[in-house]
């Protein structure tokens, strides 16, 4: 194991406090990845219905979406879980999420079809579940991977989920986060 790596002992250790994450949060990072690997760290970001986060390469393999294509959007990660998983705020655009949140992801507060306001722009959940794959599993560890894939993982939504833009704009660092209820 890396000195990077989290072994799954230290991983279940932290859960309490993932599992504590605010209902209402804040936008701790946005990352676009303009191209394979490549990462860009923003303080602000446009978001847009058919192209998702300007300068991403979604909206490159997407240039005319589809309903099945939008429910791969956007990806949110919740930043409690990724600061252990990582090891350090400079490890995080290696996870390729683009909104990094401080906010409960869970099964039990966010289902497909819920919306998630950030800042002025709206995001709808999809129903596609956010998955680690051997990239991320040689970044953090092959324990991180599993972690994120135990019962538990997948409740909490350590990986992270996706959803699409509905209300476009511009979103910024520090941004408030909350599930709109009744949308």
């Amino acid at each position: 194991m890396s000195d990077r790596h989290r072994s799954r002992d230290t991983l279940d250790a932290a859960l309490p406090t993932i599992a504590s994450s605010p209902r209402s949060g804040r936008l701790q990072a946005i990352v676009v990845r303009p191209d394979t690997d490549l990462r860009d760290d923003l303080t602000a970001c446009r978001l847009s219905e058919r192209g998702g986060a300007e300068g991403d390469r979604w909206s490159k393999r997407h240039p005319d979406p589809s309903a099945k294509d939008l429910e791969s959007q956007l990806t949110l990660i919740n930043t409690r879980a990724l600061a252990l998983v990582a090891g350090g705020r400079d490890r995080w655009a290696l996870a390729g999420d683009q909104l990094y949140v401080d906010l409960d992801l869970s099964v039990d507060h966010l289902a497909p079809g819920d919306r998630v306001r950030v800042g002025g722009v709206v995001l709808e959940i999809t129903p596609k579940p956010h998955r680690g794959c051997s990239k991320f599993a040689a970044r953090f560890g092959a324990d991180a991977l599993a972690w994120l894939a135990s019962p538990e993982g997948e409740r909490l939504r350590l990986r992270g989920i996706y959803a699409r833009v509905v209300v476009p704009g511009e979103v910024h660092v520090g941004d408030a986060v909350a599930k709109l209820v009744g949308a």
